[in-house]
């Protein structure tokens, strides 16, 4: 084999690797968007306030107690991972967070069931949860051990861009719904078909998965620390540890609000279209996707700390202006 071949052949082996490792990922944020854009209808299925507003500022809480478990899951789930190595801990979470769609994609209404169906939403929101706390710090750990030198900003950038495929692939298979069905069906129960081609995905992401490969900078490790011993780590870097969830909670939000919160803000407030709202999200998901790992490269030459500083400023000092400009005057006694 000639050098130039061999080199190929690598090539070729990290390209799969990543495809394989950031899979789950994709099921991740497919799921995560699928709850916040259809969260009108989800508070309608699943929630009777007696109150429109008051039913989906209910299913916003139940979006936004998955976030509450992200830190048990980075925690208990993390340190498992570090423990039994990359491969079976992505494969575990993976498992969890099938188990949640699963309950969201069949829990019938609360017509039917009553007050059980938010409360098994709610726990699917829960697993779901707990499992992305570990999914995003598990993936971007194997793509960095997997990286080639001088390249981890690059590798890594891709956990976040597998991210927008699966916003890319939910605006497209929303707006392509919006053109078959009727408003009062996907009301009714179009939007549950999104969630249903997710659990039909889930074998397939396993298949994937299963056949990774645990890295070699894990497998070279000679000492395994257990869950005390990580614990203990970690309080001996509070400081270390507070300024990267500090980062990743900027991050967070950033994402969130305008993938997740910005479709139904369109809708709600600035009386878009289901379909121009879809259309923007493709728009965003095409855009970060590209840009990302520009940015990731872009790291490796410059380093991270410049980068994250000025895009820190960049949105702290844009959001609030944007929104603002956005946002149509109404009087004080109205709900806009």
């Amino acid at each position: 084999m000639t050098a130039t071949t061999a080199t190929t052949a690598s090539s070729q082996s990290k390209f799969s690797t990543v495809l394989r490792v950031t899979s789950g990922n994709f099921m991740e944020m497919f799921d995560f968007f699928l709850f916040g854009f259809y969260a009108q209808y989800i508070s309608k299925t699943f929630f009777s306030a007696g109150d429109e507003f008051a039913s989906l500022m209910l299913t916003f809480m139940t979006f936004g107690a998955g976030f509450l478990m992200r830190p048990l899951g980075a925690i208990f789930l993390g340190a498992y991972v570090d423990r039994v190595g990359r491969r079976r801990g992505l494969i575990v979470t993976l498992a969890l967070m099938a188990l949640g769609t699963v309950l969201i994609a069949f829990v019938p209404g609360f017509a039917t069931i009553g007050y059980l169906a938010p409360f098994l939403v709610l726990v699917g929101r829960l697993l779901q949860g707990f499992s992305a706390g570990v999914e995003l710090g598990g993936v971007s750990v194997y793509l960095s051990e997997m990286a080639t030198p001088g390249n981890k900003g690059f590798y890594v950038s891709w956990q976040s861009a597998s991210q927008q495929v699966a916003i890319i692939f939910a605006a497209a298979l929303g707006y392509a719904l919006n053109v078959w069905l009727t408003p009062l069906q996907i009301g009714d129960w179009g939007w549950r078909i999104p969630f249903f081609i997710g659990c039909m995905i889930v074998p397939v992401l396993f298949m994937i998965r299963r056949s990774l490969q645990e890295t070699e900078e894990f497998m070279k490790r000679k000492h395994r620390p257990n869950a005390s011993e990580i614990f203990r780590s970690m309080l001996d870097n509070w400081g270390l540890v507070i300024a990267g969830m500090m980062m990743v909670a900027m991050t967070t939000v950033s994402f969130y609000l305008i993938t997740v919160y910005t479709p139904t803000f369109g809708k709600s407030v600035l009386k878009l279209s289901t379909t121009d709202s879809l259309v923007v999200t493709l728009c965003v998901g095409i855009s970060n996707f590209i840009w990302l790992p520009i940015m990731g490269a872009l790291s490796d030459r410059v380093g991270r700390r410049p980068l994250l500083i000025f895009f820190t400023v960049l949105t702290i000092l844009t959001a609030y202006p944007t929104m603002t400009w956005l946002t149509p005057a109404c009087p004080r006694s109205a709900r806009c």
